[in-house]
């Protein structure tokens, strides 16, 4: 085996080479990703984090130790080769790959580390399961695709950078070791050694501290920040995430979210090399949730939900009129060209209307005219000069007199062969059923424009929400969220009507961030935490300093928070946020490298002053 030279120092990546480097010695370092012999010539593909180039080990142009050395190489063993640039024959040019032109002429070779058979094949879009990949991320990160990920994962924090440092942002870093206080979700705990019995909590977001900053006069702040919440996870969620986190004073909702159309259309130009549309559109959450079930809606396709409650009350179908007359309503979609749907498929529809929460769902299938001919054509009349009456097939047609079911098509706007889906619930459970169902068949049936980004604005959200868990109200935002000005009579006669300086920024139906202007005043504050059943002895131990800070001349302030790994994962094409992180964590909150969480040695726990109460 050769000896590798601390002398050699690479001169090149693997994938910047090209034709205008013909004639050049280099030097490369990287993985094996394969060889082929061909009995005296040996093909090496060489990789490192730029690319892959193929290097020629010629047995009549080295010495005999270097091409024994060839011989021995196997996949993913760390080299370095020593040769000249030269072009590929005529009829071996590789056009997929970017250095497809030119190959590496061998003078030289170091074998720098040997590599076990690896667990799965680094390649693109390698088929292994996640937790041997989780288990072996050193390995999956090499995968070209993985790199790829994590290389635009650090364009868009640069572009954010670049671009808040322009707009005179500083970037402040705040605690990660605080106090506990109820913002959601739970905190992880952290036991103080030197303060037996008391805990530090990892912060769920820099929300007090950016407060405080305005306060401290900074004006503009924001920070590339790591939080910590410890709840359930799914694939979009991780115990530890990282958001773009930022805070202004003196401004008013528009200008916060100028600020970040500004970062955005800079992440698009620097990260993706695509120039960006703003202002984006904006939405009430009113809107939002009536036409698209959802406070989050993907607006790159329509199938919008309508409401046919007045309809639907004047039928003969008991269920339809038991959820109106009981202040509930009757919602409806239309789904162009789903009336070849077998029954079969209707039924597995129903099904999963049932696991989002709906009791059953009704359907009819516009058929044609009266005839039961299909009219293709919608503009056709008949001889009165009235569009042609349409037929429907449904169980529940025969509950529906008259020409009941025609108004009710006409609303919706369906044609011949289009499927309607009704469902009858209270408000929230139909909005919730059927914006489910939309998002469920867009993607089953194909609706969803490949390449198109919606970025929206989802505004006026409400103040509180009526928590049915936990019969009390609580923040649809946070607590420091600042009401709207004509709301604020409200907060003594009808808090859940009142609405808020709050603001989502929504990319193809995924929530990016969220963010409000905030209370900057004390007795303000006081009554929020008072309508949340936070005494004024809590909010003290609490929010104290916060409170305390208030009363020293805290100007008004806002910001947002942006949830990077999620904006990563969307860029990148990815379906979970996992693969848009170096080291995440399992659907358990693990980790399956170090395995991570673990137990400790008994002497820690005693320097700790704990002691461990296990269940069972």
């Amino acid at each position: 085996m050769a000896t590798a030279l601390l002398s050699w120092r690479r001169t090149d990546g693997c994938g910047t080479l090209d034709e205008k480097d013909l004639g050049r010695e280099v030097v490369l370092s990287g993985w094996v990703q394969g060889t082929r012999d061909h009995g005296g010539l040996i093909f090496i593909d060489l990789r490192d984090r730029t690319g892959l180039v193929q290097v020629a080990v010629d047995a009549e142009t080295v010495p005999p130790a270097v091409f024994a050395d060839a011989e021995t190489l196997r996949s993913e063993f760390v080299v370095a080769v020593r040769g000249k640039v030269r072009g590929r024959p005529e009829g071996t040019i590789n056009p997929r790959l970017g250095t497809g032109k030119i190959e590496v002429e061998t003078s030289a070779l170091a074998i720098l580390n040997a590599s076990r058979t690896p667990p799965f094949y680094i390649e693109e879009g390698v088929d292994a399961d996640e937790m041997v990949r989780l288990r072996y991320r050193y390995l999956d990160l090499r995968r070209p695709d993985m790199q790829r990920t994590l290389i635009l994962r650090h364009k868009i924090i640069k572009a954010m950078r670049d671009d808040l440092d322009r707009q005179g942002f500083l970037e402040i870093e705040t605690p990660c070791l605080t106090r506990s206080t109820p913002e959601g979700a739970r905190d992880y705990l952290v036991p103080s050694r030197v303060l037996p019995g008391r805990f530090f909590a990892l912060p769920q977001s820099p929300q007090l501290f950016k407060q405080l900053l305005m306060v401290a006069g900074m004006d503009k702040y924001f920070q590339i920040a790591r939080c910590f919440r410890d709840e359930d996870l799914r694939a979009d969620r991780q115990p530890e995430f990282t958001q773009l986190d930022l805070e202004m004073s003196f401004v008013d909702a528009d200008e916060i979210m100028a600020v970040i159309e500004g970062v955005m259309a800079e992440v698009y130009r620097q990260a993706l090399g695509r120039e960006l549309s703003v202002p984006f559109r904006r939405m009430s959450h009113e809107e939002a949730v009536n036409r698209f079930g959802s406070d989050k809606p993907d607006v790159r396709f329509s199938l919008e939900l309508v409401d046919v409650s007045d309809l639907a009350a004047a039928s003969d179908f008991q269920v339809f009129r038991q959820a109106v007359d009981g202040g509930g309503m009757v919602k409806a979609i239309r789904v162009p060209g789903a009336g070849t749907l077998s029954r079969q498929d209707l039924d597995r529809l129903t099904e999963t209307a049932k696991g989002y929460g709906a009791k059953g769902l009704a359907w009819v299938i516009v058929e044609g005219n009266a005839e039961g001919k299909a009219n293709a054509n919608a503009a056709e009349r008949n001889a009165t000069g009235n569009a042609a009456e349409p037929s429907f097939r449904s169980p529940i047609a025969k509950f529906l007199p008259g020409d009941l079911l025609s108004r009710i098509s006409a609303r919706l706007g369906s044609g011949p062969g289009d499927l309607l889906l009704f469902v009858a619930d209270r408000r929230d459970t139909a909005n919730l059923v059927l914006g489910q169902l939309r998002l469920h068949l867009a993607r089953e049936r194909g609706l969803v424009p490949e390449g198109e980004d919606a970025f929206l604005w989802i505004v006026d959200f409400p103040l509180f929400e009526y928590d049915e868990k936990e019969k009390r109200i609580s923040s649809a935002h946070h607590p420091f969220t600042m009401p709207k000005a004509e709301s604020i009579p409200l907060l003594d006669s009808d808090p859940l009507a009142a609405r808020a300086h709050h603001y989502d920024l929504v990319l193809n139906g995924v929530e990016l961030g969220s963010g409000s202007l905030r209370i900057y005043r004390r007795d303000l504050q006081a009554k929020i935490f008072g309508i949340l059943g936070l005494g004024r002895e809590e909010a003290e131990a609490k929010f104290g300093f916060l409170l305390e800070a208030f009363d020293y001349g805290a100007p008004p302030h806002g910001g947002i928070a942006l949830g990077l790994d999620r904006l990563v994962m969307l860029l990148a094409g990815r379906s979970s946020i996992r693969d848009c992180i170096a080291f995440p964590k399992t659907a358990s909150s693990a980790c399956q490298l170090t395995g991570a969480p673990a137990e400790v040695d008994s002497r820690q726990l005693d320097e700790l002053h704990l002691k461990l109460r296990l269940p069972g």
